[in-house]
């Protein structure tokens, strides 16, 4: 037996959601001035109790992605970083149907792009490292052929002179 749709219940649901959610939710009009905000994004851009509701959107997420959806028409992923916040985030950007509002879910990437950046910070340490074992076992190969060369010659140069000298003896 399925249950019908309760508006209600699904309004206050959603509206529970919202101001629940780790993501943050920003909605703006045609002109991009805020309309909603949720605690999250607040967090998430260090907005703090101030009013923020008409202000608009660049203003308070450090970047165009509001105006770049509305002049496309329609959906858009957006990946940006704020340097001042030491922020990093994806954001999906939509029109609401039959509203003329424009809603923007904020996810923090901040720590999954430290990650990246040591990691690749890591891999470029390691193939430093591993470049310079590499010059110093050339280094070393070169000074041990060059010891090995000098050690043949010598032992040559002896060789010949005691066959010279087992040659001439045998001479006389």
């Amino acid at each position: 037996m399925t249950t019908p749709f309760d508006s209600r219940l699904a309004a206050m649901h959603a509206g529970s959601i919202l101001l629940h959610t780790p993501n943050g939710v920003l909605l703006v009009d045609r002109e991009t001035r805020v309309r909603f905000v949720n605690p999250a994004l607040r967090r998430m851009f260090r907005c703090g109790e101030g009013d923020i509701l008409g202000r608009m959107a660049k203003e308070v997420v450090h970047c165009d992605c509001f105006e770049r959806a509305i002049a496309v028409g329609g959906r858009l992923m957006v990946k940006e970083t704020v340097a001042d916040l030491d922020l990093s985030f994806r954001v999906g950007l939509f029109p609401l149907e039959g509203e003329d509002l424009y809603c923007g879910i904020f996810i923090d990437t901040t720590e999954e792009e430290k990650a990246r950046r040591h990691l690749s910070d890591l891999r470029a340490q390691t193939l430093a490292r591993a470049q310079e074992v590499i010059s110093r076992q050339m280094q070393t190969a070169q000074e041990i052929a060059r010891l090995l060369g000098e050690s043949t010659a010598e032992t040559k140069v002896l060789l010949v002179k005691l066959m010279s000298i087992f040659r001439e003896e045998g001479e006389r």
